[in-house]
C-alpha cells in the first residue's frame, strides 16, 4: 500500500520504519527536510512538497499540535484528490479533531483520528495502543495500516473520541511523576538505596507499566543523570494543558491536575523540558 507520513519527528520516523518493514511504499514529508534523513535511510521516499506526498492512498499525520495539523490538512486538500483517507495520530483536543474532519469530509475525503499510546520502541515493533475515532467504514479502511503499528486498535466512536480517549490515557502518567516524587521524598531519610526502592515500587501494585519497563532510566535519573525523554517533560506539559482545557470546557474540576501543572511549569523553567518525566520526580523529590 502507498502510505505518506507527514511529520518525521521521533514517532513519525518510527511509523515510517515500521511500515516499510511490513511491506508498504512509504513517502515522508517534514517541514524541516533535514529531519527526514532517518526515514530516507530506512527506504522512505522524501517528498519536497506536501502535494507530492498527498498522492498516496493513506495519509498519516504525526504532528506537534493543532496549528501544524491545520496547515498540513489545508495543503493536502488544495491538491484536490478526493477519496483519500487521512489518519491523524497527533494529540489534539477533540473539538480540533472534529473541525479538521469536517474540512476533510466537505472536500470529499475521509478522516480518522487515532492518537496512539506508546513510544518509539513499541512503534518500531508494532506494539502501540491505537484509539480511533471516525465512522465504522473509515475505521475499517484504516484498520489494516493501524494494525501494522499497534498491538491493539480500538474504535472509540465518532470523530474526536480517539483524541478524547488519548487525553484520558495520558493524564494518570503525567500526574504519576509528581506522585512518585512524594513517595521518594518520604523515603529519602530511610537509608533505602534508590535502586532497591524503585525495584520494589515497580514490582508492586503502585508501579505502572512505564516504571516497570523503564526502571533503569528512572534510577539513572534519580542518581543524577537526566535522560533525554522518549516522551519528554515539554510534551507531558503540553498534553496536561490539553486535558485541563478539555476539563474546563466540560465543567469538570481537576484539582490534582491543576496542582501538577505548577510542578511542570517549575520543571520547564529549570531547563528540564527535553528530559524524561522521571526528571520531574528527581527535581521535586530533591534527589
Amino acid at each position: 500500500m502507498r502510505v505518506a507520513i507527514f511529520g518525521t519527528g521521533r514517532m513519525g520516523t518510527a511509523f515510517a520504519k515500521r511500515l516499510i518493514e511490513t511491506g508498504n511504499s512509504v513517502t515522508v514529508w517534514n517541514r524541516t527536510s533535514e529531519k527526514t534523513s532517518a526515514a530516507s535511510q530506512a527506504g522512505a521516499i522524501v517528498a519536497e512538497k506536501i502535494a507530492d506526498a498527498a498522492k498516496s492512498d493513506i495519509l498519516i499525520l504525526s504532528l506537534s499540535g493543532s496549528s501544524a495539523v491545520r496547515q498540513v490538512v489545508e495543503s493536502i486538500l488544495e491538491v484536490g484528490n478526493k477519496g483519500r483517507l487521512i489518519i491523524d495520530t497527533s494529540t489534539l483536543l477533540p473539538d480540533d479533531s472534529r473541525e479538521f474532519a469536517d474540512m476533510v469530509i466537505r472536500a470529499g475525503s475521509h478522516f480518522v483520528d487515532c492518537p496512539v499510546g506508546g513510544t518509539v520502541v513499541p512503534a518500531l515493533k508494532g506494539q502501540l495502543l491505537g484509539m480511533a475515532g471516525g465512522t465504522i467504514e473509515d475505521f475499517e479502511r484504516a484498520r489494516p495500516i493501524l494494525e501494522q503499528l499497534c498491538r491493539r486498535v480500538e474504535h472509540m466512536g465518532s470523530v474526536g473520541s480517539g483524541s478524547h480517549m488519548k487525553l484520558a490515557v495520558n493524564l494518570p502518567l503525567i500526574i504519576y511523576w509528581k506522585t512518585l516524587s512524594e513517595s521518594l521524598a518520604m523515603l529519602k531519610e530511610s537509608g533505602i538505596p534508590i535502586e532497591k526502592a524503585i525495584s520494589v515500587i515497580a514490582d508492586s501494585s503502585g508501579g505502572p507499566a512505564v516504571l516497570k519497563n523503564r526502571a533503569q532510566v528512572v534510577i539513572d535519573t534519580l542518581n543524577g543523570t537526566d535522560q533525554i525523554g522518549t516522551v519528554d517533560i515539554e510534551t507531558l506539559q503540553k498534553d496536561l494543558e490539553l486535558a485541563l482545557k478539555q476539563a474546563k470546557k466540560s465543567g469538570i474540576s481537576m484539582s490534582i491536575s491543576e496542582a501538577t501543572r505548577d510542578a511542570y511549569t517549575e520543571a520547564v523553567a529549570s531547563k528540564l523540558s527535553a528530559f524524561d518525566g522521571s526528571s520531574l520526580t528527581r527535581y521535586l523529590s530533591g534527589y
